[in-house]
């Protein structure tokens, strides 16, 4: 089964106006965040979001991503009550957790505030339950209101922050305004997508558990290599401050976060589409072909002018949206921007080896990618030298990443 080229684009156009308006609205507000705030504020809050951002995949157990294979209603209510359980617990150890960490001033955590570190299990949980939220409305294709809910939530949170930072409320601003957008976000949702009513027990029931159990590939391969992707991700800012200090955290957090708008406004929503398009067709004639090449051919077309302004215009653009004291950052973005454009393509694609059940394989590239990403940031280099190099090997790793999911999607578990 062929997919038709119009019935994907007009998928795609579909989450792509909902992705586009929860990409705008921080966008619109980046610069007047950057004028309110800091490079070190921005960084300390970034590290936070780092870390919840890494929390939060091993809270769902990557079982939100088990439900857009599942074709049966009850079976995607069966992981969706999975995951909100695991959130739950990961959430309430985290907090636990964080606070015998301040008590006994640990190193690791000193560096955080108390509100900081108090609120890592808060923060895992809402962006948990919110991306378990969104994978079931994928599941059953109810990309328009699952952008509605995308676009509230990214409301909320910059408008939380600005005012939170207009208030005066100078380095914690950042952190709280994100956790009232998110809950608001979550509500949001839950009006909008009507999910499953998961009632919280001690332990998971004898259906909950034979779910888990088929679906044991993802938290045994899938969630390690998701994991290892996002601290992968993570790891410079991490390592920057470390190194360089909280304020060149910032700035390469401001890059950070520009370069990733492509990625996670309109990749995403070709990755929204392609997964389901992909999966039907795997199971129709025994590989994904022509979900894949229209996919990939859509990327390509999409990657190629914001790289080339970012290649060219970078630093000016930057000095200009968020104020002269932001230029560096526009300069790490110039470095970044090749890298950028072969993550736009190949991030989407990558559920190819989901679809034909290729986990090791996937997680024998992210834990590639981490020890990359390690050396580089370990070197004894320069800032700027740390960056030339992380992207050299990525970009690297992101051309053999393509190779191997274009030859999967072409035989399926036949390719070994």
């Amino acid at each position: 089964m062929h997919v038709s080229r119009s019935a994907f684009w007009n998928s795609v156009v579909t989450v792509l106006l909902g992705a586009a308006g929860a990409q705008l609205l921080p966008m619109l507000a980046a610069p007047l965040l950057t004028r309110l705030c800091t490079p070190a504020e921005l960084g300390g809050f970034s590290v936070w979001l780092g870390v919840v951002a890494v929390t939060s995949i091993a809270a769902t157990l990557r079982i939100d991503t088990a439900m857009v294979v599942e074709h049966d209603r009850r079976r995607q209510r069966l992981c969706f009550g999975i995951v909100v359980y695991s959130a739950t617990a990961v959430a309430l150890a985290l907090t636990l957790l964080a606070g015998v960490a301040w008590l006994l001033d640990l190193p690791p955590p000193r560096a955080m505030s108390c509100f900081a570190l108090l609120t890592i299990g808060a923060g895992t949980w809402l962006t948990a339950c919110m991306q378990t939220m969104l994978a079931y409305a994928a599941a059953q294709e109810r990309f328009g209101k699952a952008a509605r809910a995308k676009i509230l939530q990214a409301g909320a949170i910059a408008a939380s922050q600005l005012a939170l930072l207009y208030a005066g409320l100078d380095g914690g601003a950042l952190l709280a305004g994100q956790l009232i957008g998110l809950g608001a976000g979550l509500w949001a949702g839950r009006r909008l997508l009507s999910p499953p009513a998961a009632r919280l027990r001690l332990a998971l029931d004898r259906e909950q558990r034979a779910c888990l159990a088929r679906h044991q590939a993802f938290w045994r391969f899938s969630l390690p290599s998701s994991l290892l992707n996002a601290v992968t991700g993570q790891l410079p800012l991490f390592m920057i401050g470390i190194h360089h200090g909280v304020a060149a955290a910032g700035l390469f957090a401001l890059a950070q976060r520009v370069l990733a708008a492509p990625v996670s406004l309109v990749a995403a929503s070709v990755l929204d589409v392609f997964k389901r398009q992909a999966v039907r067709e795997f199971q129709s004639v025994g590989n994904c072909r022509g979900a894949y090449r229209t996919a990939f051919r859509a990327l390509l077309l999409l990657a190629v002018l914001p790289t080339l302004v970012l290649l060219l215009f970078a630093p000016p653009l930057f000095a200009w949206l968020f104020g002269p004291g932001w230029r560096p950052a526009g300069e790490l973005a110039r470095i970044l921007a090749p890298l950028c454009f072969l993550n736009f393509v190949a991030s989407p694609l990558s559920y190819v080896f989901f679809v034909v059940g290729k986990q090791k394989m996937e997680l024998a590239w992210q834990l590639a990618l981490f020890l990359v990403t390690l050396v580089a940031f370990s070197a004894p280099l320069s800032f700027h030298q740390g960056i030339l190099g992380y992207a050299a090997g990525r970009c690297l790793l992101y051309l053999v990443y393509l190779y191997l999911s274009h030859q999967y999607s072409l035989r399926g578990r036949a390719f070994a």
